[in-house]
């Protein structure tokens, strides 16, 4: 079955050029393409795809409104693209429910990598962006243990849940920390949708970012 995507981005030929790229791909269907915000929202509601990729900057209604809107509405996962590689932005497309963040840069064969990943149940960041996150939240860590409001969010979890939160934030795929564990991947399925069920989380994404403020991972630590 094929993947399928809408395009959306209010300049014509970065928009056609990503149809064409992704139209190539025997594997993924561009079913429609939108020029605006609201455009895309009405797509992925008459099309129901399974990625929507999402510029942020748009007329009409931007990127960010329309990315919140559809991750609340529907379980299509959200690749948002953009020539600006700004922390507010990446903050704004995570919280919204983004599963991916590319910048419009990105290569062809990384951009098809992307939709494959996202489809599958997995996020993505570039990893200029990644980088800037984490160092971002480990300032904002240190502020905050300062004023003593860092909350212990991870009481709910078991102890081979949080180890595997530290997994999934040290970038480990669910094969992976299945052999580190010694466990199958369906148990590891069940740990991740734990996690994400217990800490109120929508994807992998935004477990690395909890783990990352709770302290659970430093930059750096084996």
């Amino acid at each position: 079955m094929s993947i399928r995507v809408v395009v959306a981005d209010d300049q014509e030929l970065v928009r056609s050029g990503f149809t064409m790229i992704l139209q190539a791909q025997q594997d993924i269907e561009v079913v429609a393409e939108a020029g605006d915000g609201a455009e895309a929202v009405d797509a992925v509601r008459r099309h129901t795809p399974d990625v929507l990729l999402l510029d942020i900057r748009m007329p009409v209604m931007d990127g960010l409104e329309a990315a919140r809107r559809v991750c609340a509405q529907s379980g299509c996962k959200v690749v948002m693209l953009t020539t600006f590689d700004l922390d507010e932005y990446v903050y704004d497309a995570l919280y919204a429910g983004a599963s991916g963040f590319l910048l419009k840069d990105v290569r062809r064969d990384d951009l098809v990598h992307a939709v494959r990943v996202v489809a599958g149940g997995d996020s993505l960041l570039a990893p200029t962006i990644t980088r800037r996150l984490v160092a971002d939240v480990v300032r904002r860590r240190r502020e905050e243990a300062v004023t003593g409001t860092t909350p212990d969010r991870l009481d709910v979890l078991t102890a081979r849940e949080v180890e595997t939160l530290r997994m999934l934030a040290r970038g480990l795929s669910n094969a992976e920390i299945a052999t580190t564990l010694f466990v199958s991947e369906h148990t590891v399925k069940t740990h991740v949708s734990n996690v994400l069920g217990k800490l109120g989380l929508r994807d992998r994404v935004q477990a690395v970012i909890c783990a990352y403020e709770t302290g659970l991972v430093t930059p750096g630590a084996p």
